[in-house]
């Protein structure tokens, strides 16, 4: 079954090549207030492959609102995840057209050009008719679907059950760093392994590549609620990991890491951030008879995607990071102006992050 954001929401794509399209009239009965500007900038790829497909333009089409359960979010920051390679490359591209326009209504048959970049930090600048829990002028948070339009743009549309308030205690940096990631993470231990912080007290947890995006805030996650956690990293990532509250750090460099794992008690949860040859001797190191849970998020990230819930939004989830109950802390590996994407990209494809790379969208530079 489709998620309710694959059929209520979709941002326009838009911009021809030799100019900005015309837009199309908003659905009968929906508010659209008239702008002097038709177009906005954006980062836009028109076709897939790598870095070098990453296009700056001027004339990417200005996003409207379709739906009464829309907002129109200006964006301040931004941030990468390893999805945005994937879509990048195409990986996944006929079944996210699928999601995009799965009744067919549109008249064009490509998706581009296409807008990546799924974190958004900014300001709520338009809303719905039947959006009342927002107004113009809230600072705001959102992971918008990889079937939508994203981040990397000057303004983005999304559905109101993806948008949730900023915390007052982080900047728009540090709040573009957290959404996708936070609600992977959460959907992950919460949803599919059944964790929370009623039960999680005492309980083993192993997380597997754990200083990139996904582990940084699932680490913080499950040591908040009292879980004994194991962080696999690389050495140089072994600080930031006991900073962020890891009881044992592992460096997956040190030796043969599955002989490593085994001299260790078994585990309740394992989280996988890292794949490939873990994922055959993985289950072995879980508590047997127990529900104990191995989750791994490098299988296709579409199956993940609908599989945690993350399409679901921020507030079907119920997902807050601002709670009194979880304090997560921002881990940010670097921040480029909106100039600099390209090269963000390639931080991010160069492996061994520390955290997120972030983007400064209203940077001057």
């Amino acid at each position: 079954m489709l998620s309710r954001g694959a059929v209520n929401g979709w941002a326009l794509r838009g911009a021809a090549r030799a100019g900005v399209q015309q837009r199309p009239p908003p659905f009968r009965g929906l508010h659209a207030s008239p702008r002097t500007r038709s177009a906005m900038p954006s980062w836009v790829i028109d076709r897939y492959g790598r870095n070098d497909v990453l296009r700056f333009t001027r004339n990417m089409v200005f996003p409207i609102i379709h739906f009464p359960n829309e907002v129109i979010i200006k964006v301040h920051a931004a941030s990468l995840n390893p999805i945005d390679l994937s879509m990048r490359s195409g990986y996944g591209a006929t079944a996210l057209n699928m999601k995009r326009d799965p009744l067919k209504l549109k008249s064009e048959d490509t998706e581009f050009p296409l807008t990546l970049g799924r974190d958004v930090s900014g300001v709520v600048m338009e809303c719905g008719l039947a959006v009342s829990y927002f107004k113009p002028g809230d600072e705001v948070w959102a992971a918008i679907p990889p079937w939508k339009q994203g981040t990397l743009s000057e303004f983005v549309v999304a559905s109101g059950n993806e948008v949730s308030f900023k915390p007052k205690c982080l900047s728009h940096t540090e709040a573009a760093s957290l959404p996708y990631v936070g609600l992977t993470a959460w959907s992950a231990v919460n949803q599919v392994g059944g964790l929370n912080q009623s039960n999680c007290n005492g309980k083993r947890v192993l997380i597997l590549g754990a200083s990139g995006g996904v582990g940084t805030f699932a680490v913080q996650l499950v040591k908040a609620w009292g879980a004994h956690v194991t962080a696999v990293c690389s050495h140089d990532a072994s600080k930031l990991m006991k900073r962020l509250g890891a009881d044992d750090v592992i460096d997956y460099k040190s030796g043969n890491l599955e002989e490593q794992l085994k001299t260790l008690p078994l585990f309740d949860f394992i989280l996988d951030n890292v794949g490939g040859s873990t994922e055959k001797w993985a289950l072995d190191l879980l508590k047997k008879w127990s529900g104990a849970t191995y989750v791994t998020l490098v299988t296709p990230f579409l199956i993940n995607m609908d599989r945690l819930g993350v399409a679901d939004g921020m507030l079907q989830t119920g997902f807050t990071v601002g709670s009194k109950t979880v304090k997560i802390q921002p881990v940010i590996d670097e921040v480029f102006s909106f100039s600099e994407v390209p090269k963000a990209f390639q931080k991010l494809e160069g492996g061994h992050a520390r955290g997120k790379t972030v983007i400064n969208v209203i940077s001057k530079k």
